[in-house]
């Protein structure tokens, strides 16, 4: 059985509207490949009890739980100490990680940036290749941060120690001038006929013509590749002229 993830995003700053997150897609993308499902995506605020109660629950259900956000040195930088608290250990300086940090920065290693060398007592670092100041893991959580060119740094250091499953593979088919409800009954019979693969229908529009896209995603080849061929005489049978891939 394939191991199991969630995302727990934690930020004022994505509840409000001010940021995007786009960390989703790339963790995502990443845990196909390695054969991890994701399963579940959870966005809290910068709230103590929040975060400590988001991480219990997530750690237990699932095989692996990364987080993004909430690391850094500012006074709502909370994610690192209520990571130890959910574990019930200390949040302490890491020894190797204060001194690399305190060698590299010099002077500028003031109070606030210690705190990004502080974490969970057992706490293992995951490098940061763009900013210096690492991630961690501690059990079966991985602690990243939110700016996304740095998590991408740190989740592509930590990746090598992720377990491995079956890789999760997709496949897609898409039509021009077609809509969801002319479809819906034969996308049904499709999916009772591939109970393991997940299929989804995805309507979009394109130069002002709309469209649908199906997506099989699983980790049985034969059995993607079977559904979308299904899907594809679908969409011709509604007089679309099938495409393979996503849409332009």
């Amino acid at each position: 059985m394939n191991p199991t993830a969630a995302i727990l995003i934690i930020g004022n700053e994505i509840l409000s509207g001010r940021t995007q997150d786009i960390n989703v897609q790339f963790i995502a993308k990443r845990l196909a490949d390695l054969g991890i499902k994701l399963e579940e995506v959870r966005v809290i605020p910068d709230v103590p009890g929040r975060i400590i109660t988001a991480v219990n629950e997530l750690r237990a259900a699932y095989s692996q739980l990364f987080t993004t956000g909430g690391i850094g040195p500012t006074h709502d930088d909370i994610t690192s100490e209520c990571i130890a608290a959910a574990f019930g250990v200390p949040w302490q300086h890491h020894p190797e990680t204060f001194a690399m940090m305190a060698e590299r920065m010099g002077e500028n290693f003031n109070a606030a940036r210690q705190r990004m060398a502080t974490m969970p007592r057992g706490a293992r670092p995951i490098a940061n290749a763009v900013s210096l100041a690492p991630g961690f893991s501690i059990g079966n959580v991985h602690v990243m941060a939110g700016v996304p060119r740095i998590m991408q740094a740190m989740f592509l250091a930590l990746e090598p120690e992720l377990p491995r499953g079956v890789p999760i593979t997709m496949r897609t088919v898409y039509g021009m001038g077609i809509f969801e409800g002319a479809i819906a009954a034969g996308l049904t019979d499709i999916q009772t006929r591939y109970a393991h693969v997940d299929l989804g229908s995805y309507p979009f529009r394109r130069e002002e013509k709309g469209g649908v896209a199906i997506v099989a995603k699983g980790t049985d080849v034969p059995a993607l590749e079977a559904a979308i061929a299904e899907a594809t005489d679908l969409l011709a049978a509604q007089g679309a002229t099938p495409v393979q891939g996503e849409p332009l």
